[in-house]
């Protein structure tokens, strides 16, 4: 058996288990591990400015590629720092694997120099942390990690590493490992024919897809299922692009924030719901009188607590989204081929012809600029192969409810957890793992700003994408909410910049700072030039391969519409009246649409 640090046994089980991909920063205790990437060469690392945007990184990496991404770092503040990156993690299901560089063992327990009990830490937003004590320990440990990131549901994990654990020598044999098998439940046929039989009971079914059919990888087999019975598919934020936006029984998104007015319409006409790989997220149910009022629901996640977490459905099956659809689809087959599948063509049609209906107004001409004209020009400037990234704000509500999604893994946006300063960073991990591909990142400014020196990890290692920060110098949906409370209390971000007065009292001059960062940046002030303003922007992204921002001076108070239940939503702006009020707009406003099968 040969002989080697453990360090060096690390680096060849992660290329063995495809983990190859790692961000971070090096520090005196993980400087073992880095010189084993050095000698080995098969891990690319990219060094970020911050260890929270590596672990974002990281985790936007995952989240694009459906691979599991590295964040490497010391135990002590870079493990803590890894904390808002696991949490966000863990909340969507995301596997991410975390490695931190620890104290030796002699020292744990004396208060040593960045020495943290990171493992008690990080175990309430890990599906599993540890810190190997013996060297002999690290290759199963390492196994059983990745066997715990990739079954069931999907997260990540941390393993923290003592100096001298790393440094010593083992027996092991990259030959003998292999990756352990992973657990998935699997839907039997005996559950699959109970679903379909309560599913065909209605006359008006309708799916809704979350994020764990995307990470199943089974979107193309969602959109056969519903294509075999003829009926509509609502995607869930983290399910959005399961099913392109275009697609003839897309139905919309269902939620009080993020959705279409037509999703939320055809989702209260339903009769029964199967829910494949979604959690009936508060954001997405709103009241739960109303959500469940009139209809049955289904409910197949492959995490058995999560049925029953929020209400209990009619029938709950524990599967994993691809097995349940490969199941489900061989059933509904038999049954068409027998001729004992219902038409649904009406009410196909139905929800076809509402997504012609009930449009909000996007084409403002108003300067300072309203967000709504920005997601407008969003949809005709970036093609349907664009990747977009977000996380939270009254720009990512927005932006849900107009940008348009063509396929799975092209809507990356942290859900759950919602840190500020994700969005930055994430992108940059999703232009690693979709390199030449086209990646939009959409933020406020307050998100932006919360990772802002990220941009230069961008401008180093070459990684363009188009930055939107939408502009209004405000913490806009806090700002929002707080009209219940009649106050507008410290959230506004806006000052004079005494170096920068062309910000007319917008405080921080994002461009300044994106060019100091080495990257790109253009301003936009008029809704005319916002399509120069894209187009600039993504040819500089070109020319240089850097991050480019596009900052756009938006109007400092827009409410944007959303309420406590599906049918109680607030709606502050005008809706479309001709087709010119929302020109990007999936189906015109009015167009009479038919999509039978």
């Amino acid at each position: 058996m040969p002989k080697m640090r453990a360090v060096d046994a690390i680096v060849q089980i992660l290329e063995k288990e495809g983990a190859t991909e790692a961000f971070g920063l090096p520090g005196a205790a993980i400087n073992p591990l880095y010189s084993a990437m050095k000698d080995h060469g098969g891990i690319r690392h990219t060094l970020h400015r911050h260890v929270e945007g590596a672990s974002h990184a990281a985790d936007g990496y995952s989240r694009a590629t459906g691979k599991i991404g590295l964040c490497l770092g010391t135990s002590g503040p870079a493990g803590t720092d890894m904390i808002t990156g696991l949490y966000a993690a863990i909340a969507d299901s995301i596997p991410m694997l975390c490695i931190t560089g620890q104290a030796p063992t002699s020292v744990l327990h004396k208060e040593d120099f960045q020495a943290v009990d990171i493992e008690s830490i990080a175990k309430p937003v890990t599906k599993y942390a540890s810190t190997i004590l013996e060297p002999g320990l690290v290759p199963g440990t390492f196994a059983k990690a990745f066997q715990i990131m990739r079954s069931s549901r999907p997260g990540p994990v941390l393993l923290d590493l003592p100096i001298n654990v790393q440094m010593a020598e083992i027996d092991f044999d990259i030959d003998a490992y292999e990756p352990l098998p992973m657990d998935k439940p699997k839907a039997t046929r005996g559950q699959a024919e109970k679903i379909v039989d309560l599913l065909l009971t209605g006359k008006k079914p309708l799916i809704i897809a979350g994020g764990g059919v995307i990470n199943a990888n089974a979107s193309d087999k969602l959109v056969e299922l519903a294509e075999e019975l003829n009926i509509p598919v609502s995607p869930t934020l983290m399910g959005w692009g399961v099913i392109p936006d275009d697609h003839r029984l897309q139905a919309g998104m269902v939620g009080i924030q993020t959705h279409t007015k037509y999703g939320n319409a055809t989702f209260l006409e339903s009769d029964v719901v199967l829910g494949l790989g979604n959690r009936w997220a508060n954001r997405h149910t709103g009241a739960l009188d109303v959500y469940r009022a009139g209809r049955k629901f289904i409910h197949v996640d492959i995490e058995p607590t999560q049925i029953g977490r929020v209400f209990s459905p009619d029938l709950g099956i524990t599967s994993d989204a691809a097995a349940a659809i490969d199941a489900i689809l061989e059933v509904v087959r038999e049954r068409k081929a027998a001729g004992a599948l219902p038409d649904y063509s009406a009410w196909a049609d139905s929800a076809a012809a509402r997504k012609g209906t009930e449009h909000r107004k996007t084409n403002f001409d108003n300067i300072p600029i309203k967000p709504q004209r920005v997601y407008q020009e969003m949809n005709a400037a970036f093609d349907r192969d664009t990747t977009y990234v977000s996380t939270i704000g009254l720009s990512q509500i927005a932006g849900a409810q107009m940008l348009h999604v063509f396929g799975p893994r092209r809507w990356i946006n942290a859900g759950q957890a919602g840190p500020l300063g994700w969005t930055g960073p994430a992108a940059l991990g999703v232009v690693r793992g979709k390199p030449g591909k086209k990646v939009v990142a959409l933020s406020g400014d307050y998100d932006f700003q919360f990772m802002i020196e990220e941009l230069a990890v961008g401008a180093q290692f070459k990684l363009p994408y188009v930055h939107v920060v939408v502009n209004n110098s405000y913490l806009g949906l806090i700002r929002q909410s707080q009209r219940g409370f009649e106050m507008d209390y410290h959230v506004q971000l806006g000052f004079d910049n005494i170096n920068s007065p062309e910000t007319n009292g917008y405080g921080v001059d994002h461009v300044k700072v994106a060019e100091g960062l080495g990257c790109k940046a253009v301003r936009v002030e008029d809704p005319a030039k916002l399509a120069d303003g894209f187009a600039e922007a993504q040819r500089l992204a070109e020319e240089f391969q850097v991050p480019v921002v596009v900052e756009v001076i938006l109007e400092k108070v827009t409410n944007i519409a959303m309420g406590a239940a599906l049918d109680a939503v607030n709606e502050f702006e005008d809706l479309a009246l001709t087709a010119e009020d929302a020109p990007t707009a999936l189906v015109p406003l009015g167009a009479n649409v038919t999509v039978s099968a």
